[in-house]
């Protein structure tokens, strides 16, 4: 029987070891918190996910050692912000040459490096990396309703392993050859998903709503191949499909966080209450450095900086975004 350690107890690791458990692999859980994870391995229950029981059969431990004894792949679910310190302290228990997959999306402050690139950083041990991406609300996967999402590796049996361990009926997961485009599709997307929430928030209407995703998926597609990723990528399941949930599902914590801030709320609340990582924001100041960076043009993520970081006002920011020289439609420079 293949073993897998999950690693992180947010929603996103419960929905996913409750996929592998489904799929007959013997799923190890930890979490960075010793007192959630002796609460979860109790009560098989999580604040985050109120309605969701955690299934028996999922060995939870606080014990880093134990979740990797003998395992056979990993999958990351520690929020991107957090990578760097959860599995630097792990790495000395992490197995020689397992797999890690990654399902945290987000861009590193500082470094603007990607979840798996901080992991193949801070695990020196030649370690395959495995994106697995794409429109996944965990409030609906606990109800384990349809999706699809893509397994991305440079390494394509890894891709197809991690492919086949989340065969599950209500799971269909493609394989797909740029991790670079997928893992900064799911980055990305999380920004706009303010900006379509601040939308939702101001009650601006579906028009201004849908523009906002039309436009930013065209800056998001130009920072990424400028980076080196596939256009394709930015108008697949990873790209389009996962911006599209995230800009108009009202489970997304990055659209909620916009709509917050769209109905007057301060950034500092909004992010205090919410209950989980709101992963644009810190994503937000990433990219607006990686796009100076890089000297590719991206409005939306720009004025969003403003908003958050430098107390821009909402309603000039929207009258910024709506006042540009006008132009011909481009999704390249």
């Amino acid at each position: 029987m293949t073993k897998v350690a999950v690693i992180g107890d947010g929603q996103m690791g419960l929905v996913m070891a409750d996929a592998l458990v489904a799929r007959g692999v013997e799923v190890r859980l930890w979490g960075p918190f010793p007192s959630h994870i002796d609460d979860l391995a109790e009560r098989r229950n999580s604040a985050r996910l109120p309605d969701f029981m955690l299934s028996d059969a999922v060995r939870v431990t606080p014990n880093a050692d134990e979740v990797f004894s003998e395992v056979d792949v990993a999958l990351n679910a520690i929020p991107t912000q957090f990578i760097r310190t959860v599995w630097g302290g792990l790495a000395p228990s992490v197995p020689s040459g397992i797999p890690i997959a990654c399902v945290a999306k987000g861009i590193e402050v500082g470094t603007t490096l990607l979840p798996t690139q901080i992991i193949e950083e801070v695990i020196e041990d030649g370690h395959a990396t495995c994106v697995l991406s794409g429109p996944t609300i965990a409030t609906e996967l606990v109800r384990r309703q349809p999706a699809v999402m893509v397994s991305s590796s440079t390494d394509d049996s890894v891709a197809k392993q991690v492919q086949d361990l989340f065969d599950v009926p209500w799971l269909r997961i493609y394989t797909h050859g740029d991790p670079l485009g997928v893992e900064l599709a799911g980055a990305l997307k999380n920004v706009i998903a303010i900006a379509a929430g601040i939308c939702d928030g101001m009650e601006l209407g579906d028009n201004a709503k849908s523009a906002m995703l039309s436009r930013g998926l065209a800056e998001i597609s130009r920072l990424g191949v400028s980076l080196g990723a596939q256009l394709e990528t930015f108008f697949g399941i990873a790209g389009v499909g996962d911006l599209a949930t995230t800009c108009f599902s009202p489970h997304g914590r990055n659209r909620t966080c916009g709509e917050r801030l769209g109905k007057g709320e301060d950034l500092q609340t909004i992010t205090e209450t919410m209950g989980s990582v709101v992963e644009g924001v810190a994503t937000t100041k990433a990219v607006n450095a990686l796009a100076k960076e890089k000297g590719v043009d991206m409005p939306i993520a720009s004025v969003m900086y403003e908003v958050l970081f430098e107390n821009l006002p909402i309603q000039d920011a929207i009258g910024s975004l709506m006042s540009r020289d006008l132009r011909a439609e481009q999704l390249r420079h």
